[in-house]
Parts: structure tokens; C-alpha cells; sequence
């Protein structure tokens, strides 16, 4: 058995990989600001990575960190100095907790970035471990910062670094846009996504919590940067009708000519939401595949439908 650390772990992500790790027969140590719902048998330890104040002696001896704390993005939050504050909770709260780790002796630190680090949009050829980044927003630029000094690091010491940098990840609990997608096609109201033929990767929340574990636990991923998908590109429309069969509610789509809808989007300061709806952004997760034998548990029709029933029955 060996002993894990999460941070973040009270957020859409932790919570359910210190479920998944305790499950498989883990030691958990799990870092929160604050306890809320602890799930038994997980250690808990009560922490703000963005102080100075250090963490209890010995709480970074662990055999693997999954770090997932940090600042996320938010669409109605103010621009203004909002560069400083991702930094300063994905960059340089990363790294110091990253350093004192090395030093205390941590073997693995698996590092959970963003596809926003390649960009916004893909456009021939998807994203992968050998292309170039293209961070497109401060929280993205944070993210890429927070890789190049995690890389810096680990090239003088013995602790194993892994970067996941993983798509939307989607369950009937996901925060930001897809939980507004599921307000709306819970209400049945007609969506103007009927000529929508974008392609876009995602991944389940299951999914992706078994991939991390795994990024944890394989001999081959330190000094690699993962892609996690479910391996299968699907439209807005898609998603939307597969949600709605979960819910058992009938989907009505109809057309809008996207420029419309990219005007309507500038004139509200959404431009990013037209991005995520009506633009393309695939991935290659082969790497992953071929690299460590990764096989998802749950496809993306699977897992959207079980979305729907999950937020329709909460």
C-alpha cells in the first residue's frame, strides 16, 4: 500500500480521486482549506497553499502528490490583475509546494494543467504531447508558467514529474459552462446548435480520475505530458442530445448563422463561450494508450447519458 497526497481535494476532481485511490487500496492524505464532508478514511489536513505557512512536518512524504489545488477559471470574474492572481495560486504556490516536497522526499508529483496551455482551439491536427504551446488566457499562461518551472525543478532533484493536461471534464456536478449546459437542456428550451459540426474532446470525471491514478502509479510516465480523452470527438449537438436522453427530455436544436451568434457573444463579453460551443479543440491521447495501456472505463455517450439521469435524479 502506499501513501498519496491531494490537494484540492474537496473540488469536482479531488473528491472523487480520494475516493478512487482510497478504493484501491491507498493510503489518502488529502490537503483543504477547510473540512467539509470528509469521506472516511481519508487524513485530512487543513492548509492554504497560497500562505507562507508550511505544512505539517512529514505531510509531503508521500510515495505520490496529485497536485489539483488552484485558482480556476471563471467567466464573469473582473480581468483586471487577473494574471497575478493565477499566478500566484497556480504558479508560485505549485512550485513552493513542489520544492518542499523534493526536499522532504516525495517520489512522484503528478502536475494537472490545462489543454488551455496549447490553445483555444485546434485547427488540422489535434494537440498533443509534441505540440507547440499556445496558452490563450491568464489562467492557461499561469498553468504553462507553472510546467516550465516544475520541469526546472525536477532536472535537480529525484522526484518524478507527470503533466496531465486534460480537456472539459464533465459529470452532473461539473462546475462552469457544463453545468450551465445542464440547466438549460433540463429545461427543455430550444438551443441554437442544430448546424453545429464542431468536434471537440472531452473527458468523464471517471475517466479521468482512473488515468490519474494511473499517471501515478506507471514506471513510464515520469517526463511525459498526457492527453486524456475519452477517444471520441463529439459536437455540441451531440453532446446536448445525448444529455437530454439522459434527462428523458425532449432536445429541440435549431440554426443560428454562426456569425450571429460570434456577435452576440462579442457584444456580451463571451467570446470564450462561443469558442467552447462552436469551435473545435481535439486531442491526441494516443501517448497515453500506447505509453501506459490506458483504456477508458466509460465512452462518451455512456458517460453523458449518465450525466443527464445523475443531475436530473440530485
Amino acid at each position: 500500500m502506499s501513501v498519496v497526497l491531494v490537494t484540492g481535494a474537496n473540488g469536482f476532481i479531488g473528491r472523487m480521486l480520494c475516493s478512487h485511490l482510497l478504493n484501491m487500496g491507498h493510503s489518502v492524505r488529502a490537503v483543504v482549506r477547510s473540512i467539509d464532508a470528509p469521506l472516511a478514511g481519508i487524513d485530512y489536513v487543513v492548509a492554504d497553499l497560497e500562505s507562507d505557512v508550511p505544512l505539517p512536518p512529514g505531510t509531503l512524504q508521500v510515495d505520490c502528490i496529485y497536485h489539483l489545488a488552484g485558482r480556476a477559471h471563471i467567466l464573469s470574474q473582473p480581468t483586471h490583475g487577473a494574471l497575478e492572481k493565477f499566478r500566484k495560486a497556480n504558479c508560485e504556490a505549485t512550485v513552493r509546494l513542489a520544492t518542499r516536497a523534493q526536499i522532504d522526499g516525495a517520489k512522484r508529483f503528478v502536475f494537472v494543467s490545462s489543454i488551455g496551455v496549447n490553445g483555444a482551439l485546434s485547427k488540422s491536427i489535434p494537440f498533443g504531447e509534441r505540440s507547440l504551446p499556445a496558452p490563450h488566457a491568464d489562467y492557461a499562461v499561469s498553468k504553462w508558467e507553472a510546467e516550465q518551472a516544475l520541469r526546472r525543478l525536477v532536472s535537480n532533484g529525484v522526484m518524478e514529474l507527470v503533466v496531465v493536461r486534460p480537456p472539459l471534464v464533465y459529470a452532473a456536478n461539473a462546475p462552469g459552462n457544463f453545468a450551465r449546459l445542464l440547466r438549460l437542456v433540463s429545461k427543455g428550451l430550444p438551443l441554437p446548435f442544430g448546424k453545429v459540426r464542431n468536434r471537440r474532446s472531452i473527458v468523464s470525471l471517471r475517466n479521468l480520475v482512473h488515468f490519474l491514478r494511473l499517471c501515478g502509479e506507471h514506471p513510464r510516465a515520469p517526463g511525459h505530458v498526457f492527453f486524456p480523452s475519452d477517444g471520441e470527438d463529439v459536437s455540441t449537438a451531440e453532446i446536448v442530445t445525448y444529455l437530454s436522453e439522459g434527462m428523458q427530455k425532449r432536445v429541440v436544436l435549431f440554426s443560428v448563422p454562426s456569425f450571429l451568434v460570434r456577435w452576440a457573444a462579442d457584444l456580451l463579453k463571451r467570446r470564450s463561450l462561443y469558442t467552447q460551443l462552436y469551435g473545435s479543440l481535439r486531442i491526441d491521447h494516443d501517448e497515453a494508450r500506447e505509453l501506459l495501456g490506458w483504456t477508458v472505463c466509460e465512452t462518451t455517450s455512456e458517460a453523458l447519458r449518465q450525466a443527464g439521469r445523475d443531475y436530473m435524479s440530485r
